[in-house]
């Protein structure tokens, strides 16, 4: 909570915070960067470049201000965030300095428009948000047993081809002790020196399989340079040319809140494009373990059969269910895009063109379902509006985001 005093202020930066929010934002990692270039190796320098990472916080500041009393909207938000937070290594005595460069920023931006007053106010708001982070986050720390930071040692016993652009890698314990239990649906960080940039960099990436297993396996998407000019993926190109059996990396702990809950057991529905599969994956897995009378509807959408990773094991778990033995239920639904003459020939997706779930079988949709999306976040947010537009309420639908698309709910 904040005071009485600064709360006048906060309200009156909804809208400036709308139209510089972005500039602010920008101003601050320029500032951020140039005091702290140590920091950059815990920032993402590519969403620093695409001007996503800005976006990020432009959205975060402005939804925080519209809804600084309405701890019900935060809560979830904050929560997706300490994860996130945790995953990178995030320490409490970084909370001061972001708080620095971030007023500073603001004050930069408005210029006379940033009263001492306005000024004030948004070092209380954010004392408030920082205290609140620091708090979780340490709980967080303690439940894994780690310090901010510390990375396990991992090795690489197994690299498999899934796809034209996707390579699952096995890791195991370098000391040989048992891996932390994971939910389905978390992720892990690896840590990868950027040569180029003399930096280290992490990226997150999904748990693709079983959460029983003595390895941890992701299923990693080379990112390639594309059409509109983005860059090719750092950290995946590395890992995809470089990373080898035999070969170590370094490793958070499982983070994300993106999870099954085991408690429900009405039908799990798995709804995901392109390497949106892969957590996808590990819920199935779970599911399939631990509650194996539950029905599961898993509906994916890529390009083709090219494009389309862990198809064999999908394959051979549709086919195990099928057994007369077997009480659960797993019915599957491929959506290619642009199917190839080998895709046809095969006859082995269900549709041609792009997932719409207004043309599917109610079956594959059942209204008292348990919904999970996940994939690029233009396809999550037309596949939420079509479940929505189905009678599916909107509890019953969680999804994997985080950015800008994270805050959509609040703005």
């Amino acid at each position: 909570m904040i005071s009485a005093n600064a709360r006048p202020y906060i309200d009156a930066s909804v809208p400036v915070l709308r139209e510089y929010g972005v500039a602010i934002s920008t101003c601050f990692y320029a500032r951020l960067f140039e005091a702290h270039p140590e920091l950059k190796n815990i920032f993402n320098m590519a969403n620093q470049k695409n001007g996503s990472q800005q976006q990020a916080l432009a959205s975060a500041l402005f939804a925080y201000a519209a809804n600084i009393d309405n701890a019900d909207a935060l809560t979830p938000v904050i929560s997706r965030i300490v994860q996130k937070h945790v995953s990178l290594g995030i320490r409490a005595e970084h909370y001061p300095i972001v708080g620095h460069h971030l007023l500073a920023a603001i004050g930069e931006v408005l210029g006379k428009s940033a009263t001492p007053e306005l000024i004030a106010a948004w070092a209380e708001a954010y004392d408030a948000l920082a205290s609140a982070f620091i708090g979780e986050e340490k709980k967080l720390y303690a439940s894994h047993q780690i310090e901010p930071g510390q990375l396990r040692e991992m090795v690489v016993t197994h690299k498999k081809k899934e796809s034209q652009t996707v390579t699952s890698f096995y890791l195991e314990s370098v000391d040989g002790l048992p891996l932390p239990a994971f939910q389905p649906g978390q992720y892990i960080s690896i840590a990868r020196n950027v040569v180029a940039l003399n930096l280290r960099q992490l990226r997150q990436y999904s748990l693709s399989g079983a959460p029983d297993q003595p390895y941890w396996r992701i299923s990693v998407k080379r990112e390639d340079k594309d059409e509109q000019g983005n860059p090719a993926g750092m950290v995946s190109n590395l890992l995809h040319a470089e990373a080898n059996v035999g070969d170590k990396l370094w490793v958070s702990p499982p983070c994300g809140d993106f999870v099954m809950d085991k408690n429900i057991r009405t039908p799990l529905v798995l709804i995901s494009a392109g390497v949106g599969i892969t957590p996808m994956m590990s819920m199935l897995h779970g599911s399939l373990q631990q509650t194996p009378a539950r029905h599961v509807h898993f509906l994916y959408a890529t390009l083709d059969g090219h494009h389309h990773p862990l198809k064999a094991e999908l394959a051979a778990l549709s086919a195990f269910q099928k057994l007369p033995e077997q009480a659960a239920i797993l019915t599957t639904h491929f959506a290619y895009a642009t199917p190839t003459a080998e895709d046809r020939a095969a006859n082995d997706f269900d549709q041609s063109g792009y997932l719409e779930l207004d043309k599917l079988d109610s079956s594959l949709l059942p209204k008292n379902g348990d919904y999970y999306l996940c994939g690029p976040s233009v396809f999550m947010r037309i596949q939420r509006q079509a479940l929505l537009d189905r009678g599916i309420a909107a509890n019953q639908i969680r999804q994997e985001i985080f950015g800008p698309a994270l805050l959509e709910n609040l703005q």
